[in-house]
């Protein structure tokens, strides 16, 4: 990936704007970070290709070359072939990963704890069709996490815990690769800096207890599969009484009809084929009631209807999606003697009309014939 074009490494068109370029950084940096991807050497070789694409692609004077000239006209400045220049990167990945930056600034180093669990907490939760559509005030059932009264949520016995031996006690390991010296939490001790050497019998190690709680949420009209809603002060509570809050995951459960695309919803609407021959109006099923569907003589098979602000509100605002209709054509799969008499009937009356592929093989059947003997 080191060798690629810069524009390709971090998936941009050449004409991106700072702003788009900052984003699509974030992008990249957040999918190959030696923090999500321990012990992923290729991951490791495509995150420094993605700091030093964006190295060059953030400064004016260095884009500038690197368009005219290539990697070649950066030769000598502090740019892709060099260790400085890394302007605003730490607070880039502050601002991604907490405290994670990979660039070793000890100040941005995430503070200790002494508790073995994250205050934060995530559940899964799956509605029916109709509920993330319109929304709906949704029974949550979940476990939190307190902690353990005899070790203080450390796990240890007694609470006593003892240096890590792993980073000496300072939460990071560093590891360099290259020009670039990278900073990332420790794996033994998790950034607390400290470890356990006698596990405490009340939660076997643990450092908390498991506790069951209800409570109603507001789910909004509009919300999707992938959508998270932060509730706060639901989360698992440290041993000073704070506690953190809890994300909700949705999953949205499929309709045996209806498909959504974002905001559209899109179904299929299933049409014999004299309904198609002749046009035809019918009514059909929308989000929030009956809507005409007027059918022309000689639709296609597939052609869409599109029915305007049919379909869903966005969470994100006032637009309302579509309702997009699909046609499918149906043709009878047998037919008695008498059907098929009014049918060769039919097919008669419309002469020539009825022979469509006569006029294009005029000649081609002798053509043939002369290439093969």
């Amino acid at each position: 990936m080191i060798d690629k074009d810069y524009y390709e490494v971090l998936e941009v068109d050449k004409n991106i704007d700072k702003s788009t370029l900052k984003k699509a950084y974030r992008k990249m940096a957040m999918k190959y970070h030696p923090d999500k991807n321990p012990d992923d050497k290729q991951a490791e070789e495509n995150f420094k290709a993605v700091n030093e694409a964006y190295q060059v692609l953030s400064d004016d004077k260095k884009r500038s070359i690197y368009d005219q000239y290539g990697k070649d006209g950066l030769q000598g400045m502090n740019g892709s072939r060099s260790s400085g220049g890394f302007g605003d990167f730490g607070s880039i990945f502050e601002e991604m990963f907490g405290s994670s930056s990979p660039f070793g600034n000890s100040s941005n180093r995430q503070q200790k704890k002494t508790y073995s669990y994250d205050l934060d907490a995530q559940i899964e939760v799956k509605l029916d069709f109709n509920e993330a559509i319109f929304g709906c005030n949704k029974n949550i059932e979940y476990n939190y996490k307190s902690s353990c009264n005899d070790c203080n949520g450390t796990g240890a016995k007694d609470g006593k815990l003892s240096q890590c031996p792993e980073c000496n006690g300072q939460g990071q390991i560093h590891l360099k690769q290259g020009f670039m010296t990278f900073s990332q939490t420790c794996p033994k001790c998790h950034g607390s800096g400290e470890t356990i050497n006698s596990k405490c019998n009340t939660c076997s190690g643990k450092g908390y207890k498991n506790s069951k709680d209800t409570f109603k949420v507001d789910i909004p009209a509009g919300i999707n599969t992938g959508n998270r809603i932060r509730v706060s002060n639901k989360g698992n509570i440290a041993p000073d009484g704070s506690r953190g809050d809890l994300y909700i995951q949705i999953k949205v459960k499929e309709d045996k009809h209806f498909v959504r695309q974002d905001d559209d919803i899109y179904f299929e609407v299933p049409i014999f084929f004299t309904q198609i021959a002749l046009g035809c109006d019918i009514k059909i099923p929308g989000l929030r009631g009956e809507l005409d569907l007027k059918i022309p003589a000689n639709t296609k098979d597939k052609e869409h209807f599109r029915f305007r602000q049919k379909g869903v509100k966005s969470i994100q605002g006032n637009h309302i999606g579509d309702l997009i209709v699909q046609i499918s054509i149906k043709y009878p799969k047998s037919v008695n003697k008498e059907q098929k008499e009014l049918l060769e009937k039919l097919q008669k009356s419309f002469g020539v009309q009825s022979t469509p592929h006569k006029k294009p093989f005029e000649g081609m059947f002798e053509k043939v014939k002369k290439w093969i003997s």
